[in-house]
């Protein structure tokens, strides 16, 4: 499937990373190439794990997040 130009300059690529404790999913970016986006990661997942974020699992997406943190009582509000 090929993006119109439109769909192109909405969607980027975006560091995503779930976490356990707290029970959430953190979008950070938007990164112009995947690998800027990866060079990035890992201070990301840093910054979580020294504010005791844990079970931290991070990878590269291309998309448009709708939010950029979305907890647990933020997933069953949306849901309902």
């Amino acid at each position: 499937m090929r993006l119109s130009a439109s769909d192109q300059l909405e969607l980027a690529w975006w560091v995503e990373i779930n976490t356990s404790t707290p029970h959430c999913t953190y979008y950070f970016g938007p990164f112009d190439s995947q690998k800027e986006a990866r060079v990035a990661r890992g201070g990301y997942v840093e910054d979580l794990y020294q504010e005791r974020a844990r079970d931290i699992v991070a990878r590269i997406r291309w998309c448009r997040p709708q939010l950029l943190t979305i907890a647990e009582q933020d997933r069953v509000s949306q849901e309902a």
